[in-house]
Formats: C-alpha cells, sequence, structure tokens
C-alpha cells in the first residue's frame, strides 16, 4: 500500500510558464531589470485599477513597505513615541517600528477575528502616542470605522499592516483605502505574490510621489536627492511575475473560498472546533483558513498539531508564540495583559489551503480532525 503524500500548508499559485516567460523576453529585449522599469509601472497601473485604490506604490518586499510607510508619515519626527499594535501578527509588524525608532506598544485583540480591540486601543493612548497601526488578521477587516474615530479624536496616525488583506472588500469598497496608508505583503506564501515583494497603497500624488522619492534613496531626478531614502525598488522580474498572476485572480479566490466553504462544512459539528465565518458585508480573499481548538475538544491543540503531522499533513500555528513573547519584546510582554491574544495564540491552527488544493484532501484532513 502505497503511502499518502504529505500535504502543506500552502503552495505559491504559478501562473503557465510561457506566460511569465512571455514578459521575460520583454526584459531581455528592454535590457531594463530595475529603477521603475516598463513592467514595474503597468503593475503599479494594473494592481491600483484591480483593487480599486488611487495609487500604488512597489516594493522589494513587504517589509520594507514597512518601514517606508512610517518613514512617509514620520509621525513623531523620530522623538520615540510609541505606536500602539497588536501582538497577535508576523515579527515584521513590531520590528518595523522599532527599526523607526518608535516603541510598539502591544494591546489585546477581540474574540471574534482576532483584530486589534478599539476599546483597548483608546485605553492605551497616552501623551507619548503617536500612531496606531493595526493588521487585517488572517484578511479579516479590523473596526475600520472605530479605529477611524479613535485615531481623529487624538490626533493620530493611522497604518494598516494589510499584509494579508489582498482583494478584501467591505460593503463593495476595498479595505486598503481605510487609514493613511496600507501595506501589502507580495511574498510566495500571500495569494497574490510576485516571488518577494509588497506595495503600499496611498490617498494622493503628493504622498505616492513622497513614497517613491524614499524607496529610491531619496533622488528625485538625476542629481537631486530631497531626502534620505532607501533602496526598496522591486525589479521587472518581479513584476514580470505579478502581471502574469494577476488575471488568474478572480479564479483564484474563487478556488480558495470553495475550499474554506468546504473546511466550514465538514467541521462545522466537531465539538471544540471553532473557525471564522467572514462578515456578511465581506467579499474573503480565503488567504487562511485558521481553526481555534478549545477545550471541549479531546486533545489541546499541540497534539491535533502533532497527529496530523504524524498523519502526513502540515498546518501552522499562525501566530504562535505571540510576538510579545519573543526575546525582544518579552520583558515588556510579560507586564502586558493580553488574555484573548494569549488564548487564541495557544489554540491556533491554520490548516493548508491553496488554490490547487484537491476537495478530497481537505476530506482526508477533516477525518483526522474528527477521528480522534
Amino acid at each position: 500500500m502505497s503511502k499518502e503524500k504529505n500535504i502543506f500548508v500552502t503552495q505559491p499559485f504559478l501562473p503557465p510558464l510561457e506566460e511569465f516567460n512571455a514578459y521575460v523576453e520583454q526584459i531581455w529585449e528592454n535590457k531594463w531589470l530595475t529603477n521603475n522599469g516598463e513592467l514595474h509601472q503597468q503593475l503599479e497601473k494594473a494592481l491600483a485599477h484591480y483593487l480599486g485604490v488611487p495609487f500604488v506604490s512597489l516594493f522589494a518586499n513587504g517589509t520594507i513597505a514597512l518601514l517606508t510607510a512610517l518613514q512617509a508619515l514620520d509621525p513623531d519626527g523620530h522623538r520615540g513615541g510609541e505606536v500602539i499594535t497588536t501582538p497577535f501578527t508576523f515579527v515584521a509588524t513590531p520590528n518595523a517600528l522599532v527599526w523607526n525608532k518608535t516603541k510598539p506598544v502591544f494591546v489585546d485583540v477581540e474574540d471574534q477575528y482576532c483584530n486589534l480591540d478599539p476599546a483597548k486601543v483608546e485605553a492605551a493612548i497616552t501623551d507619548k502616542t503617536v500612531a496606531i497601526m493595526p493588521v487585517h488578521v488572517y484578511g479579516n477587516p479590523c473596526d475600520n470605522e472605530a479605529l477611524q474615530a479613535i485615531a481623529d479624536k487624538h490626533g493620530l496616525k493611522l497604518i494598516y499592516d494589510a499584509a494579508h488583506a489582498f482583494g478584501v472588500r467591505k460593503s463593495g469598497e476595498s479595505i486598503l483605502n481605510y487609514g493613511d496608508l496600507s501595506v501589502l505583503s507580495f511574498h510566495a506564501t500571500k495569494v497574490f505574490n510576485t516571488f518577494e515583494g509588497g506595495a503600499i497603497v496611498s490617498h494622493s500624488e503628493d504622498m505616492k510621489r513622497h513614497i517613491d522619492d524614499l524607496k529610491n534613496f531619496g533622488f528625485r531626478g538625476e542629481e537631486r536627492v530631497v531626502l534620505p531614502g532607501i533602496n526598496g525598488k522591486m525589479s521587472e522580474v518581479h513584476a514580470a511575475m505579478g502581471l502574469a498572476q494577476l488575471r488568474y485572480m478572480d479564479e483564484i479566490f474563487e478556488k480558495r473560498r470553495s475550499i474554506c466553504h468546504k473546511y466550514m462544512v465538514l467541521l462545522d459539528s466537531v465539538k471544540g472546533v471553532e473557525y471564522i465565518v467572514p462578515q456578511d458585508d465581506v467579499e474573503s480573499n480565503a488567504a487562511y483558513f485558521p481553526v481555534f481548538i478549545n477545550a471541549d475538544y479531546p486533545v489541546s491543540r499541540n497534539k491535533l498539531y502533532d497527529k496530523l503531522k504524524k498523519n502526513g499533513i502540515y498546518g501552522r500555528r499562525y501566530f504562535y508564540p505571540l510576538v510579545s513573547d519573543f526575546e525582544p519584546y518579552k520583558e515588556e510582554g510579560e507586564k502586558l495583559d493580553l488574555p484573548v491574544a494569549h488564548r487564541k495564540s495557544e489554540q491556533v491552527i491554520c490548516l493548508p489551503l491553496y488554490p490547487d488544493l484537491p476537495l478530497e484532501d481537505v476530506e482526508r484532513i477533516c477525518k483526522v480532525i474528527k477521528n480522534i
């Protein structure tokens, strides 16, 4: 009897090789490899149109985009102020704040979507607070209206880490249009990828120009440097991958949503297994399918995680540990009251999800979960 194949938590969508190669041939003909090349320009315009946003600035990766977004808004002029953010995120979120000489202040998340709890945000504001940086966790929109009201009331910048939120719409509107800036990741694990890459969504021509100056060493023209910038540019090869993939995004979303639906149907009656149901007015991108294993399940989250691995099924405990438990943040994190974030972190497993995941593999995964 042959051994069943391994099922990994994700696989990147790869467009037909001949379509990608057609763009690569253009690069060879143009001999323009980076620095705002033709494909780079095409992808920025195509993404702005597809996402329904005013301006897109492409970057080499999402982390440099996050660093640059903070530089672009410069919420406290590098005076060492505080930015309120979530502990239930990837470590790039607080790292970007530290690199910008601001202090991350972690507050708890709400239970339903694992996003920043607006009430906890407002309670944490002090005279040192200069900005709020929420994360649309798993692509589920934050409470944008409440967070914007808090930011407006206290005169704070609002910068969204939207690494998971490509293509998500709320009441027909892109959630990338909220806040001062939104930052995307196009890493290979994301729903839309350019191998590595990222972007900042901005809302005015002046801000886009400022961001584009920052990502190109501060150059404006050939002989003028207007500010101390960085090299954050996306190459033409990465832009080619984005252009080749973008035409398939509607199909990708449809496949991902059908897989999520299958999971929900199969796991609906399993006691002790919770999952997130998208809001009624939200068009989800089905970026992840996290399940939360509570005390009603026969074994702990970690034991289920190990059982899945023994059956060749590789989920991911995402996010675990909390970033506030990592060494750079642990001393401060131990003083914080983060009960919901800690509970969610101890319960979560993101199950395998990618467009080409066969539904029979979803059945196999759910069978293991049910049979314990």
